[in-house]
């Protein structure tokens, strides 16, 4: 049975992130470097929108991540 990855909502099959979020030991990510990463997966999803629509997109959704929603960057964005 898989969970999603609390940082980005990948399916993983154990522990709270998937290999994409963590670094080389099994951390999370720092939060600039997963923001801006996932900035680029939205930017080829979406490549008409602007860079501000892409953050602001990215930060939205961080704001439903466990990893995320109580991030200093996350809480600003309103």
């Amino acid at each position: 049975m898989s969970t999603p990855c609390e940082s980005c909502s990948m399916p993983i099959e154990s522990g709270p992130y998937c290999a994409h979020c963590t670094d080389e030991e099994g951390r999370l990510q720092p939060f600039e470097e997963r923001f801006e990463r996932m900035v680029s997966w939205q930017a080829r999803q979406k490549p008409e929108a602007s860079r501000a629509e892409l953050e602001a997109d990215t930060l939205a959704y961080l704001a439903t991540m466990p990893a995320w929603r109580d991030h200093p960057r996350v809480l600003a964005r309103s």
